[in-house]
C-alpha cells in the first residue's frame, strides 16, 4: 500500500554545503524531518574557532531537531534514533554509516551521489569526471547497503558538462539536480509497489577515489587536454599546482622557486613544439608553458603565500632574472 510522502518520519543526515540544498528542498515541501544528524562542530582557522556545518546552520535557522554523534556507532546515538520511530533515512555527503543506522527505518535509508552509478564510485566523484574529460555526468540515489556506493538505484538525473565547467561550477549543477532528485526519490519510496533497481553491470568501471596533493600536480610531459581537464577538476579546491624554478642562464644556478596553483589555463595546440616540457616563455603580458603538444596559457593562478590573482598581475610582480621551469 502507497504511503503518504509528506507524512514519512525522515532522518536527514548531511554536512556540506552540497547537502543543505536537498535538506531545503525538503523542508520547503512539506516533508517530515524528524531529525537532521551532522557532524560536530569543529576547531578552524587561526583562532581555532568551532565552525559548524553548512547543514547545522541550516537546520538551526529552520528549526529542525538537530544531532552531531561523535560516534555512529555509539549506542545512545542508535537509542535516539530508534526513539524517533523514522520511515526514512537520507544521506547527503556524510560519512559511512553503519549498518545499525541505516537499516534503522522503516523503508531503510538511501543516498546521493553525484554521478551517474555505477560509474565514479568514490569519494570525489565531480573532481574525477572533469579529471577524465567527460562530457556527461549526473547525480543518482541509491538505497544504502553496506558496500560503498553499490545499492540498487532509485532515480538518476543526467547533467550536461560545459567546456567551461570546473569543479566548483559543477558540484552547484549537481546540486541543484540533486535537490530535485531527492524529493522525487522520497515520492518514489512511498509509492506503491517501490522497488529500486540492482546497478547496471559495466566493463570498465571509472572509479572516483579521495583526492590528495599529487592528484593535482601538473606533469608538463602530458597532452594540452589533460592538463586543463586537471586543473578544471580540482579548481577551485584544492588546486592543480607546479614547482616553478628558476636558473641563472649562465651556470644554472637557483635562483628562485616556489610553488603556483594554476585555476584557470588556456591550451594552444602546437603539434611542432621544441620547448622542453615545462619551460616558460613571458612576453606581451601572457605567460606560455611548453607542454607535450603546445602551450599552456595559465589565466588565474596562486603563487606560494599570495591571494589567486590574474595572469597579468602576477606577472606583474614576477621580475625574471633567469629561466623559468615548472616542474
Amino acid at each position: 500500500m502507497a504511503a503518504n510522502p509528506k507524512t514519512l518520519r525522515i532522518v536527514y543526515m548531511g554536512t556540506p554545503d552540497f547537502a543543505v540544498a536537498p535538506l531545503k528542498a525538503l523542508v520547503e515541501g512539506g516533508y517530515h524531518i524528524v531529525a537532521v544528524v551532522t557532524m560536530p562542530d569543529k576547531p578552524a582557522g587561526r583562532g581555532l574557532k568551532l565552525q559548524e556545518s553548512a547543514v547545522k546552520r541550516y537546520a538551526v535557522s529552520a528549526g529542525l531537531p538537530l544531532l552531531q554523534p561523535t560516534d555512529l556507532k555509539a549506542e545512545e546515538f542508535i537509542a535516539e534514533l530508534t526513539a524517533l520511530r523514522p520511515d526514512l533515512g537520507i544521506v547527503v555527503a556524510f560519512r559511512m554509516l553503519p549498518r545499525a543506522v541505516f537499516e534503522l527505518p522503516r523503508y531503510g535509508t538511501f543516498n546521493l551521489h553525484a554521478s551517474l552509478l555505477p560509474q565514479y564510485r568514490g569519494a570525489a566523484p565531480i573532481n574525477w569526471a572533469l579529471i577524465n574529460g567527460e562530457r556527461e555526468t549526473g547525480v543518482t540515489t541509491f538505497m544504502l547497503n553496506p558496500r560503498m556506493d553499490e545499492g540498487a538505484v532509485i532515480a538518476s538525473r543526467r547533467v550536461a558538462i560545459a567546456d567551461d565547467d570546473n569543479a566548483g561550477t559543477l558540484h552547484d549543477k549537481l546540486m541543484t539536480e540533486g535537490a530535485r532528485l531527492v524529493t522525487e526519490s522520497v515520492n518514489a519510496v512511498a509509492a506503491d509497489g517501490f522497488r529500486p533497481e540492482p546497478q547496471a553491470m559495466k566493463e570498465e568501471l571509472k572509479p572516483a577515489p579521495k583526492i590528495f596533493k599529487e592528484t593535482c600536480h601538473v606533469d608538463f610531459m602530458a597532452e594540452g587536454v589533460r592538463i586543463v581537464n586537471l586543473v578544471r577538476g580540482v579548481s577551485p579546491y584544492p588546486g592543480a599546482w607546479a614547482m616553478l624554478r628558476e636558473r641563472a642562464v649562465t651556470d644554472e644556478v637557483l635562483i628562485r622557486e616556489g610553488s603556483v596553483k594554476f585555476y584557470s589555463v588556456v591550451f594552444l595546440p602546437d603539434a611542432d613544439v621544441a620547448d622542453a616540457p615545462g619551460s616558460v616563455a613571458v612576453e606581451n603580458g601572457t605567460m606560455r608553458i611548453a607542454c607535450r603538444d603546445g602551450y599552456i596559457l595559465p589565466q588565474q593562478v596562486q603563487p606560494a603565500g599570495k591571494q589567486r590573482m590574474g595572469i597579468q598581475e602576477y606577472l606583474n610582480g614576477l621580475k625574471v632574472r633567469g629561466e623559468l621551469k615548472f616542474e
